[in-house]
């Protein structure tokens, strides 16, 4: 077995386990992450998840303070994103340990990033774009494959990492197929350098949604969990509540057409994006019947609402026992 502290993402952070809280919007939070740098493992935040820049610097500050440990803070690098170079600007000023990027072309974060001295890790999935990002100075890549909650990648982590592995010279994270130490031992066999893993943590009682969300992901199971576009207008995962059934996993064809109009693209990804991230701040901090929850196959592992070290212990333990 390897030792786990060995692994090229726990040699890069100085962390004791290969393991980032993956970054999802509107769970995430300062708290979690404080708790996952206590256990040994770094974490990330979704700039959005802040409404201006100030709470987002106020939030790094924080957990600078209580942890002192390796963190990052994840950007949305695409258009949609009007507030990306202020959150990149807040990044660079508090020197987070590193930035990882989604959802767009990542060349003036890894820029900006480097100046400062903070690594960036990559959002990709396929060799083209990790091959792409790597040129471009990239620290590692992010393997978004097929079983990933939130935005998933199109391959298999069982084609995509040996792939990846095979073509790029920085380390190779896996994010997807992740649900508990077994199958993490598996995912760093395959040969990833370490594992970005969210929705098991969503269910942690330092999370700040609601119990519902919670409880969802403890009686909700990888056969509940489809792919819709209506919320950003990229693939993303979510649970197959009864509403989600009702209004269906599809743009209509009015939507479609605006997405692909060139004048109008730009606009309608921002509104849909809008829209959606709406939709679900209301289902995740209040009791709806409009419940659209975020999460990924791997909430198939979550029997119960734990403390974030408690979650950390088990992950460990369960590797430990292969």
């Amino acid at each position: 077995m390897k030792n786990p502290k060995e692994l090229p993402l726990s040699k890069m952070l100085g962390i004791d386990f290969p393991i980032i809280v993956a970054p999802m919007f509107l769970v995430s939070n300062k708290e979690m992450i404080v708790e996952a740098i206590k256990s040994g493992v770094t974490g990330a935040i979704p700039a959005l998840n802040y409404r201006t820049t100030d709470e987002l610097r106020d939030a790094i500050r924080f957990i600078k303070k209580e942890a002192g440990g390796p963190f990052g803070i994840n950007l949305i690098v695409n258009k949609s994103n009007f507030l990306y170079k202020e959150q990149l600007k807040v990044c660079c000023e508090e020197k987070v340990d590193f930035i990882l990027t989604s959802l767009g072309s990542p060349k003036e974060t890894i820029i900006e990033a480097h100046k400062n001295g903070v690594k960036v890790f990559c959002d990709v999935v396929n060799k083209e774009f990790a091959l792409k990002v790597e040129k471009l100075g990239a620290d590692a890549v992010i393997a978004v494959n097929k079983e990933a909650g939130g935005h998933a990648g199109p391959i298999s982590y069982k084609e995509l990492i040996p792939q990846l592995k095979e073509e790029c010279s920085v380390p190779v994270i896996s994010a997807g197929g992740v649900g508990n130490g077994h199958e993490l031992k598996k995912m760093i066999d395959l040969g990833a350098d370490g594992v970005s893993m969210g929705s098991v943590f969503i269910a942690s009682e330092e999370a700040g949604v609601s119990q519902e969300y919670k409880q969802a992901c403890v009686d909700y199971g990888e056969n509940d969990i489809v792919m819709t576009t209506k919320l950003s207008g990229t693939p993303c995962t979510v649970i197959n509540t009864d509403y989600v059934k009702k209004v269906g996993t599809k743009q209509n064809a009015l939507e479609r057409f605006l997405n692909k109009n060139k004048r109008l693209k730009k606009w309608m990804k921002a509104f849909t994006f809008f829209k959606g991230m709406k939709s679900l701040q209301k289902a995740a901090f209040s009791s709806t019947y409009k419940t659209v929850w975020c999460a990924g196959p791997s909430i198939q592992h979550v029997n119960e609402i734990l403390p974030m070290a408690k979650i950390i212990e088990k992950l460990k333990k369960e590797y430990e026992e292969n």
